[in-house]
């Protein structure tokens, strides 16, 4: 199943759906006036589109996500990895660390990960 595009306010809409869910649209509007400061009918509209395009479903009043906020995530990686690296991870990773301080319980995690993967396993 391919992740529909989620773009950076919505993203922000779903952070507060994810950590709410189910929550009823009503709540959501509450909560997405205060922590974006965004009006009833702008809740309701970014619901509807969000609806069409399978990122959430709204029944009875009642909204939860279709896409996890992993899937999300990936998805914006994947997309970032291609545009910008030209597909090429290791690329990613270089730019990355050049402009990170990276702390060493970061790094044993990175390399468990890594470690993970070699073996085959779940990441």
């Amino acid at each position: 199943m391919e992740i529909p595009k989620i773009h950076e306010s919505e993203y922000r809409f779903c952070l507060i759906l994810w950590e709410q869910e189910p929550v009823s649209a009503a709540q959501l509007a509450k909560l997405c006036l205060a922590q974006l400061g965004w009006k009833r009918t702008t809740t309701y509209t970014v619901i509807k589109r969000l609806g069409e395009r399978g990122v959430l479903k709204n029944e009875n009043g009642i909204v939860t996500s279709l896409v996890s906020k992993d899937e999300a995530q990936a998805c914006e990686i994947d997309e970032l990895v291609e545009k910008k690296f030209e597909g090429s991870l290791p690329a990613f990773v270089a730019a990355f660390t050049k402009r990170q301080d990276l702390s060493r319980e970061d790094l044993d995690e990175v390399q468990r990960m890594i470690d993970r993967i070699r073996k085959g396993g779940a990441q």
